[in-house]
């Protein structure tokens, strides 16, 4: 079993991502805007940092996997792919008491 940090149901995790990423989501997915418009410039990084629970992750993650899986564009689908394991491994790293032990 993954050993995960334990936070409350319902409570928000910091997410980083690069800009490229937060275009992937507003130009490629169905997925609502306000997930994108979470991510905002860290003063002096490069990188954009946002709050998601973990239920937002999950359907961020379904966004992303469905237009991989539908995308007859092979770069964007390794772009895509990519991503999906970047925020699937930041989710699994967390248990809000929701997980089933089998996953």
């Amino acid at each position: 079993m993954v050993k995960r940090k334990r936070i409350d149901e319902g409570e928000q995790i910091q997410v980083k991502m690069i800009v490229q990423d937060r275009e992937l989501i507003r130009e490629h997915t169905t997925a609502d805007s306000d997930y994108a418009d979470r991510l905002q410039e860290v003063p002096g990084r490069r990188d954009l940092s946002g709050e998601y629970t973990l239920e937002d992750l999950e359907d961020l993650l379904g966004f992303i996997a469905a237009e991989a899986n539908h995308t007859e564009d092979a770069k964007l689908r390794r772009r895509l792919d990519r991503l999906h394991e970047k925020l699937y491994k930041v989710q699994r790293s967390y248990d809000d008491g929701n997980w089933n032990d089998s996953e």
